[in-house]
């Protein structure tokens, strides 16, 4: 009966060592992109009257297209990153037949602000040393040297060489 408890508190303790572990030991998260960025100058570069090839050369292509509603395109942007907040723009370009009108959406960042909202991560924890000091190193045995092998002479050469193919055929 004695063993028994022994064993199942073994177990737990198993169990609590395997979860400390679990929480050191994280899986990696992969960063997701997804969309066109658009910047406030991409945004404001539009002018009433350009077509949508000139509307497509400034913002890309759009994200969203509908046989259903032709006359506007949608542009999405998206980025998920571990340990920062998702980043979500949406943006509705409108046109009058060929010709752009209007677009709407969220407030576009500069360049600037998008590229110094990416340096933002999560601070990760205290960085290791790694160096090791002196008297760290004085811990190990001291390396041997190595003896380099001293080289075997080669075999003589061969005054004369047999012929590569043979003579009969």
């Amino acid at each position: 009966m004695l063993s028994i408890g022994v064993a199942l508190a073994g177990c737990s303790s198993l169990d609590g060592a395997a979860h400390r572990v679990a929480n050191v030991v994280t899986p990696y998260k992969v960063e997701v992109v997804q969309g066109n960025f658009v910047s406030r100058e991409q945004v404001e570069a539009l002018q009433p009257g350009m077509s949508r090839q000139q509307v497509r050369d400034i913002l890309g292509t759009p994200l969203v297209t509908s046989v259903f509603h032709a006359d506007r395109w949608e542009y999405v942007f998206t980025i998920k990153r571990p340990g920062v907040d998702s980043q979500v723009r949406k943006l509705t370009v409108f046109f009058n037949g060929d010709l752009f009108a209007r677009s709407e959406g969220d407030e576009m960042p500069t360049e600037a602000e998008f590229v110094a909202s990416l340096g933002s991560k999560k601070k990760l924890g205290k960085i290791p040393q790694l160096e090791a000091s002196e008297e760290q190193l004085s811990k190990f045995p001291a390396a041997k040297p190595v003896e380099e092998p001293v080289a075997a002479e080669p075999p003589p050469t061969a005054a004369s060489y047999p012929p590569l193919e043979s003579g009969a055929r």
